[in-house]
């Protein structure tokens, strides 16, 4: 029999995240919701109690977790609040590239000022015309002598506008198209970089999505990551690394509005009883929670494929985050619908995380191309 049991400090991270999401994330996602504000106070105090850069090796002052305690951190914090929780876990994200491209001075040296300055980073691939599409990317750096000169435009953006640094996808010889993208460390107070405009959205309000212009920005050659045409595969290697957190916070997102509309139903007096001795209402129950699982299963199962280093791990971080998401959007719909009217007012937060939801399905590849992605990887084998 397979061992699916949690070693002690698999454990003590879990509590850990979930403690600090209890403290600082549950109480004020609904402000923030409402507000559609960045939640600094809770990223700052993210900091001081080491929830921040989790992946991030100790010896730039990360946490170290492997990607599956990344998973188990991702799933408290989607818990408290997708919204809050992507404004931690974005700049894991922006990050990535420098983890897996990076050279040692280039790490130490932005891990370094990142943690002194307790600051967050953004992660800039898609554009207006670019998306799911990376290979459609325009923008372009190119290079004169001892530095590159960055032009281009970028959108959806998360932590755009709040970042110190951005990780920026460019072609170096658009000549080449996407055999030339490369990827880029831009420091936001650099000239040319403009924040165009903050975008309106449905859901996940406390995060900030932003359109960017970069207009004659000189980049230090030092500051490319990795080899210049080495941006496509850096941007897959990435994805699949962190689409496995979203498929994680996904999963706590649906858990605590499955947990919220059980505790309701368990108290909502119909016809002398409570609506959860009705089956229609028992069943949607069982459906909720088995779902749920299924779906921490498969995030779990993409976390320790990439740990393990298995040729797999694209292919299933890619099924997690299509499976979770989906089941996401399903079970906080289904919580509003058990909770009728009370599930569709603000006092409950279901309808947040309803709305969440709607986002994760969307970004870091939209799930119609989670399906491309797995079904050339279960064609090839």
């Amino acid at each position: 029999m397979i061992n699916l049991s949690l070693e002690k400090k698999d454990i003590e991270i879990i509590e850990k995240y979930k403690d600090f999401s209890d403290r600082y994330i549950v109480p004020n996602r609904l402000k923030y919701d409402q507000l559609a504000e960045f939640p600094w106070e809770i990223v700052k105090q993210a900091y001081k109690e080491g929830i921040m850069n989790a992946p991030v090796p100790v010896e730039y002052g990360g946490n170290g977790y492997n990607i599956f305690e990344t998973a188990l951190s991702s799933e408290e914090l989607g818990a408290g609040c997708v919204g809050i929780g992507i404004c931690i876990d974005a700049t894991t994200l922006a990050l990535t590239p420098l983890l897996i491209a990076g050279s040692e001075e280039q790490k130490k040296k932005y891990f370094g000022e990142l943690l002194e300055k307790q600051a967050t980073a953004a992660y800039c691939l898609t554009e207006p015309n670019a998306g799911s599409d990376v290979a459609g990317i325009k923008s372009a750096a190119i290079k004169k002598g001892d530095k590159y000169i960055l032009n281009g435009h970028k959108r959806f953006i998360t932590n755009g506008e709040v970042a110190d640094l951005h990780i920026v996808f460019a072609l170096t010889d658009p000549s080449r198209g996407a055999r030339s993208l490369s990827v880029f460390v831009v420091p936001t107070d650099s000239p040319g970089v403009e924040i165009v405009s903050r975008l309106n959205k449905m859901g996940q309000k406390a995060s900030v999505q932003n359109e960017i212009i970069y207009k004659d920005v000189e980049i230090p050659a030092e500051n490319l990551l990795g080899r210049e045409g080495h941006g496509f595969l850096i941007a897959m290697k990435t994805f699949d690394r962190t689409r496995t957190g979203v498929a994680a916070a996904s999963v706590g997102n649906a858990r605590t509005a499955y947990l919220t509309a059980k505790n309701w139903a368990k108290n909502r007096i119909q016809f002398g009883k409570p609506i959860t001795a009705n089956q229609a209402i028992a069943f949607m129950l069982a459906d909720m929670a088995t779902e749920i699982e299924a779906a921490r299963l498969l995030t779990w199962n993409a976390a320790y494929a990439y740990d393990s280093g298995l040729k797999s791990a694209s292919k299933f971080s890619a099924m997690a985050k299509l499976y979770a998401t989906d089941m996401a959007m399903k079970v906080t719909t289904d919580a509003v619908q058990i909770m009728g009217g009370d599930g569709y007012t603000t006092e409950f937060a279901v309808e947040k995380m309803m709305r969440d939801a709607k986002l994760s399905q969307i970004y870091e590849g939209t799930n119609q191309v989670q399906r491309l992605v797995i079904s050339k990887g279960i064609i090839k084998e």
